[in-house]
Protein backbone atom coordinates (compact mmCIF):
# COMPACT_ATOMS: atom_id res chain seq x y z
CA UNK A 1 0.00 0.00 0.00
CA UNK A 2 1.08 3.19 -1.01
CA UNK A 3 -0.25 6.69 0.66
CA UNK A 4 0.03 10.87 -0.76
CA UNK A 5 -2.14 13.60 -0.24
CA UNK A 6 -3.53 15.83 -2.82
CA UNK A 7 -4.69 19.44 -2.42
CA UNK A 8 -8.60 20.13 -2.54
CA UNK A 9 -10.01 24.22 -2.35
CA UNK A 10 -12.83 23.92 -0.29
CA UNK A 11 -13.94 27.44 -1.15
CA UNK A 12 -13.03 29.04 1.99
CA UNK A 13 -9.72 27.38 2.73
CA UNK A 14 -7.37 24.69 1.04
CA UNK A 15 -6.96 21.38 2.71
CA UNK A 16 -5.10 18.06 2.26
CA UNK A 17 -6.79 15.17 1.33
CA UNK A 18 -5.26 11.52 2.04
CA UNK A 19 -4.99 8.78 -0.54
CA UNK A 20 -4.65 5.39 0.29
CA UNK A 21 -3.79 2.56 -2.94
CA UNK A 22 -3.19 -0.80 -3.14
CA UNK A 23 -1.21 -0.85 -5.84
CA UNK A 24 2.14 1.02 -7.82
CA UNK A 25 -0.76 4.10 -8.97
CA UNK A 26 1.55 7.71 -7.71
CA UNK A 27 0.19 10.34 -7.35
CA UNK A 28 1.28 11.81 -10.59
CA UNK A 29 -0.31 9.54 -12.73
CA UNK A 30 -3.62 9.88 -10.77
CA UNK A 31 -3.66 13.06 -10.91
CA UNK A 32 -3.12 13.41 -14.80
CA UNK A 33 -6.04 10.78 -15.66
CA UNK A 34 -8.52 12.92 -17.35
CA UNK A 35 -11.53 11.15 -15.61
CA UNK A 36 -10.41 11.50 -12.09
CA UNK A 37 -9.64 14.83 -13.02
CA UNK A 38 -13.03 15.80 -13.77
CA UNK A 39 -14.56 13.60 -10.92
CA UNK A 40 -12.53 15.85 -8.70
CA UNK A 41 -13.27 18.83 -9.82
CA UNK A 42 -17.12 18.67 -10.37
CA UNK A 43 -17.24 16.65 -6.85
CA UNK A 44 -14.94 20.15 -5.21
CA UNK A 45 -17.63 22.62 -7.11
CA UNK A 46 -20.67 20.73 -5.52
CA UNK A 47 -19.16 20.68 -2.17
CA UNK A 48 -18.43 24.05 -2.60
CA UNK A 49 -21.75 25.20 -3.11
CA UNK A 50 -22.91 24.05 0.17
CA UNK A 51 -21.04 27.15 1.63
CA UNK A 52 -24.27 29.42 0.23
CA UNK A 53 -26.85 29.76 2.84
CA UNK A 54 -30.01 28.70 0.28
CA UNK A 55 -27.78 25.43 -0.01
CA UNK A 56 -29.67 22.32 1.79
CA UNK A 57 -26.75 20.80 3.42
CA UNK A 58 -25.35 24.64 4.86
CA UNK A 59 -26.39 23.82 8.39
CA UNK A 60 -23.99 20.88 8.37
CA UNK A 61 -21.93 20.44 4.70
CA UNK A 62 -20.38 17.29 3.42
CA UNK A 63 -16.67 16.92 3.63
CA UNK A 64 -14.44 14.63 1.11
CA UNK A 65 -11.96 13.08 3.85
CA UNK A 66 -10.52 9.85 2.51
CA UNK A 67 -9.88 8.34 -1.21
CA UNK A 68 -9.22 4.77 -1.23
CA UNK A 69 -8.40 3.19 -4.56
CA UNK A 70 -9.03 -0.14 -4.86
CA UNK A 71 -7.88 -1.36 -8.31
CA UNK A 72 -6.81 0.03 -11.70
CA UNK A 73 -6.40 -1.58 -15.12
CA UNK A 74 -4.40 -0.19 -18.11
CA UNK A 75 -4.92 -0.23 -21.67
CA UNK A 76 -2.40 -2.47 -23.74
CA UNK A 77 -0.65 0.78 -24.55
CA UNK A 78 0.45 1.21 -21.28
CA UNK A 79 -2.25 3.75 -20.40
CA UNK A 80 -4.67 4.27 -17.98
CA UNK A 81 -7.87 3.18 -18.11
CA UNK A 82 -9.84 2.89 -15.31
CA UNK A 83 -9.86 3.27 -11.49
CA UNK A 84 -12.10 2.13 -9.05
CA UNK A 85 -12.12 3.75 -5.59
CA UNK A 86 -14.06 5.09 -2.48
CA UNK A 87 -14.81 8.35 -1.65
CA UNK A 88 -15.48 9.10 2.10
CA UNK A 89 -17.59 11.60 2.21
CA UNK A 90 -19.28 12.61 5.16
CA UNK A 91 -20.54 15.50 7.23
CA UNK A 92 -20.03 16.77 11.24
CA UNK A 93 -22.90 14.31 12.39
CA UNK A 94 -20.82 11.52 10.69
CA UNK A 95 -23.49 10.65 8.18
CA UNK A 96 -21.97 9.52 4.92
CA UNK A 97 -23.01 9.53 1.30
CA UNK A 98 -22.18 6.29 -0.89
CA UNK A 99 -18.65 6.59 -2.66
CA UNK A 100 -18.01 3.69 -4.24
CA UNK A 101 -16.72 5.19 -7.86
CA UNK A 102 -15.56 3.32 -11.32
CA UNK A 103 -14.06 6.11 -13.00
CA UNK A 104 -13.39 5.90 -16.94
CA UNK A 105 -14.47 9.21 -17.74
CA UNK A 106 -16.71 10.06 -20.95
CA UNK A 107 -17.98 8.06 -23.74
CA UNK A 108 -19.75 9.26 -26.75
CA UNK A 109 -22.78 7.96 -28.54
CA UNK A 110 -24.44 8.68 -31.92
CA UNK A 111 -27.87 8.62 -33.79
CA UNK A 112 -27.17 8.02 -37.39
CA UNK A 113 -30.64 8.62 -39.20
CA UNK A 114 -30.21 7.32 -42.96
CA UNK A 115 -32.93 8.27 -45.56
CA UNK A 116 -32.78 7.03 -49.58
CA UNK A 117 -32.51 10.08 -51.34
CA UNK A 118 -35.49 8.72 -53.74
CA UNK A 119 -38.07 10.00 -51.47
CA UNK A 120 -38.76 13.47 -49.89
CA UNK A 121 -36.64 14.87 -47.11
CA UNK A 122 -40.22 15.24 -45.11
CA UNK A 123 -41.25 11.52 -45.47
CA UNK A 124 -40.22 10.52 -41.52
CA UNK A 125 -41.50 6.82 -42.60
CA UNK A 126 -38.57 6.14 -44.90
CA UNK A 127 -35.91 7.26 -41.91
CA UNK A 128 -33.64 4.01 -40.71
CA UNK A 129 -30.91 4.63 -37.61
CA UNK A 130 -28.07 2.26 -37.24
CA UNK A 131 -27.68 -0.15 -34.90
CA UNK A 132 -24.34 -2.14 -33.78
CA UNK A 133 -25.00 -5.73 -32.88
CA UNK A 134 -21.78 -6.98 -30.55
CA UNK A 135 -20.25 -8.33 -27.91
CA UNK A 136 -20.97 -6.66 -24.15
CA UNK A 137 -19.11 -9.19 -21.53
CA UNK A 138 -20.07 -6.62 -18.99
CA UNK A 139 -23.73 -7.38 -19.53
CA UNK A 140 -23.28 -10.66 -20.44
CA UNK A 141 -23.58 -10.69 -23.94
CA UNK A 142 -22.29 -11.78 -27.16
CA UNK A 143 -24.81 -9.82 -29.33
CA UNK A 144 -25.77 -6.48 -27.82
CA UNK A 145 -28.07 -4.48 -30.10
CA UNK A 146 -26.62 -0.40 -29.50
CA UNK A 147 -26.20 2.80 -31.41
CA UNK A 148 -22.68 3.08 -32.51
CA UNK A 149 -20.16 4.43 -29.69
CA UNK A 150 -17.19 4.69 -27.88
CA UNK A 151 -14.69 5.92 -25.55
CA UNK A 152 -13.61 9.74 -25.67
CA UNK A 153 -9.56 9.84 -25.77
CA UNK A 154 -7.41 12.09 -24.29
CA UNK A 155 -7.19 14.74 -27.32
CA UNK A 156 -9.50 15.79 -29.76
CA UNK A 157 -13.49 16.90 -29.39
CA UNK A 158 -16.29 15.54 -28.53
CA UNK A 159 -17.40 15.99 -32.53
CA UNK A 160 -13.96 14.65 -33.40
CA UNK A 161 -14.46 11.50 -31.62
CA UNK A 162 -17.91 11.08 -32.62
CA UNK A 163 -17.08 11.15 -35.94
CA UNK A 164 -14.14 8.77 -35.47
CA UNK A 165 -16.28 6.76 -33.87
CA UNK A 166 -19.30 6.50 -37.08
CA UNK A 167 -15.98 5.86 -39.70
CA UNK A 168 -14.83 2.64 -37.52
CA UNK A 169 -18.00 0.92 -36.42
CA UNK A 170 -19.71 2.08 -39.72
CA UNK A 171 -17.26 2.55 -42.26
CA UNK A 172 -18.97 5.93 -43.13
CA UNK A 173 -17.34 8.92 -43.09
CA UNK A 174 -19.23 11.84 -41.96
CA UNK A 175 -17.50 15.77 -41.38
CA UNK A 176 -17.57 16.98 -37.50
CA UNK A 177 -19.81 19.62 -39.15
CA UNK A 178 -22.82 17.58 -39.85
CA UNK A 179 -23.20 16.19 -36.35
CA UNK A 180 -25.37 17.76 -34.09
CA UNK A 181 -24.60 17.82 -30.13
CA UNK A 182 -28.32 16.62 -29.34
CA UNK A 183 -27.35 17.05 -25.46
CA UNK A 184 -25.49 20.22 -25.84
CA UNK A 185 -28.63 21.69 -27.79
CA UNK A 186 -31.19 20.42 -25.16
CA UNK A 187 -29.69 21.59 -22.47
CA UNK A 188 -30.14 25.49 -24.09
CA UNK A 189 -33.66 25.07 -23.92
CA UNK A 190 -33.38 24.89 -19.56
CA UNK A 191 -32.46 27.46 -16.98
CA UNK A 192 -29.34 26.45 -14.96
CA UNK A 193 -28.22 28.83 -12.40
CA UNK A 194 -24.59 30.41 -13.12
CA UNK A 195 -24.10 28.84 -9.45
CA UNK A 196 -24.83 25.47 -10.51
CA UNK A 197 -23.06 22.38 -10.51
CA UNK A 198 -20.65 22.05 -13.12
CA UNK A 199 -21.63 18.27 -14.76
CA UNK A 200 -20.67 17.79 -18.01
CA UNK A 201 -23.08 19.01 -21.26
CA UNK A 202 -24.41 15.15 -21.21
CA UNK A 203 -26.35 12.07 -20.22
CA UNK A 204 -24.92 10.20 -17.13
CA UNK A 205 -26.04 6.17 -17.54
CA UNK A 206 -24.91 5.08 -14.44
CA UNK A 207 -24.45 7.93 -11.84
CA UNK A 208 -24.91 5.96 -8.84
CA UNK A 209 -21.46 4.02 -9.24
CA UNK A 210 -19.70 5.40 -12.30
CA UNK A 211 -18.55 8.94 -14.24
CA UNK A 212 -19.26 7.69 -17.17
CA UNK A 213 -21.14 10.43 -18.94
CA UNK A 214 -21.91 10.57 -22.84
CA UNK A 215 -23.10 13.47 -25.35
CA UNK A 216 -25.59 12.10 -27.62
CA UNK A 217 -25.23 12.89 -31.37
CA UNK A 218 -27.25 13.79 -34.01
CA UNK A 219 -26.02 12.53 -37.85
CA UNK A 220 -29.13 12.55 -40.80
CA UNK A 221 -27.71 11.60 -43.85
CA UNK A 222 -29.31 10.74 -47.37
CA UNK A 223 -28.34 8.08 -49.64
CA UNK A 224 -29.10 6.11 -52.61
CA UNK A 225 -31.39 3.51 -51.32
CA UNK A 226 -29.02 0.85 -52.22
CA UNK A 227 -26.13 2.25 -50.35
CA UNK A 228 -28.38 1.90 -47.76
CA UNK A 229 -29.50 -1.78 -47.95
CA UNK A 230 -25.80 -2.85 -48.52
CA UNK A 231 -24.65 -1.95 -44.69
CA UNK A 232 -27.29 -4.33 -43.37
CA UNK A 233 -25.26 -6.83 -41.98
CA UNK A 234 -21.94 -5.67 -42.76
CA UNK A 235 -19.21 -6.91 -40.81
CA UNK A 236 -16.99 -3.40 -38.73
CA UNK A 237 -14.98 -2.31 -36.02
CA UNK A 238 -11.07 -2.75 -35.45
CA UNK A 239 -10.55 -6.04 -35.12
CA UNK A 240 -6.40 -5.54 -33.80
CA UNK A 241 -8.82 -3.86 -30.78
CA UNK A 242 -11.45 -6.86 -30.42
CA UNK A 243 -14.14 -5.04 -31.85
CA UNK A 244 -16.49 -7.57 -33.78
CA UNK A 245 -19.73 -5.63 -34.64
CA UNK A 246 -22.44 -6.48 -37.19
CA UNK A 247 -24.63 -3.78 -38.66
CA UNK A 248 -28.21 -3.97 -38.23
CA UNK A 249 -30.28 -1.02 -40.32
CA UNK A 250 -33.76 -0.54 -38.35
CA UNK A 251 -37.18 1.65 -39.23
CA UNK A 252 -36.18 5.16 -37.35
CA UNK A 253 -39.88 4.53 -35.04
CA UNK A 254 -38.71 0.89 -34.10
CA UNK A 255 -35.31 1.97 -32.63
CA UNK A 256 -36.79 2.67 -29.30
CA UNK A 257 -37.76 -1.97 -29.20
CA UNK A 258 -34.86 -3.16 -31.59
CA UNK A 259 -32.38 -1.68 -28.84
CA UNK A 260 -34.48 -1.24 -25.55
CA UNK A 261 -31.95 -2.45 -22.98
CA UNK A 262 -29.25 0.23 -24.20
CA UNK A 263 -30.04 3.64 -22.40
CA UNK A 264 -27.36 5.93 -24.11
CA UNK A 265 -29.91 4.49 -27.07
CA UNK A 266 -33.06 5.71 -25.20
CA UNK A 267 -31.98 8.60 -24.39
CA UNK A 268 -31.05 9.77 -27.47
CA UNK A 269 -34.46 8.36 -28.78
CA UNK A 270 -35.87 10.72 -26.93
CA UNK A 271 -33.41 13.61 -27.26
CA UNK A 272 -34.35 12.92 -30.63
CA UNK A 273 -37.95 13.10 -30.14
CA UNK A 274 -38.02 16.24 -27.70
CA UNK A 275 -35.64 18.32 -29.90
CA UNK A 276 -37.93 17.68 -33.34
CA UNK A 277 -41.22 18.47 -31.20
CA UNK A 278 -39.54 22.06 -29.99
CA UNK A 279 -38.28 22.44 -33.73
CA UNK A 280 -34.72 22.38 -32.71
CA UNK A 281 -33.76 20.00 -35.25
Amino acid sequence: MSSFTIPLDEGNRSVSVPVNTLNDLSKDDLLSFPAFQIWLSTLQRSLQRQHHPSHEFNHNPYVLRKINVQSVDYFKSGRLGFVKLNAEVSNGNGETLPGTVFLRGGSVGMLMILQPDDVPSSNEDEKRAILTIQPRIPAGSLAFPEIPAGMIDDSGTFAGAAAKEIEEETGLTIPQRELVDMTSLALQSISEPKDGETLQRAVYPSPGGSDEFIPLFLCQKRMPRKEIESLQGRLTGLRQHGEKITLKIVPLKDLWKEALRDGKTLAAWALYNGLKQDGKI
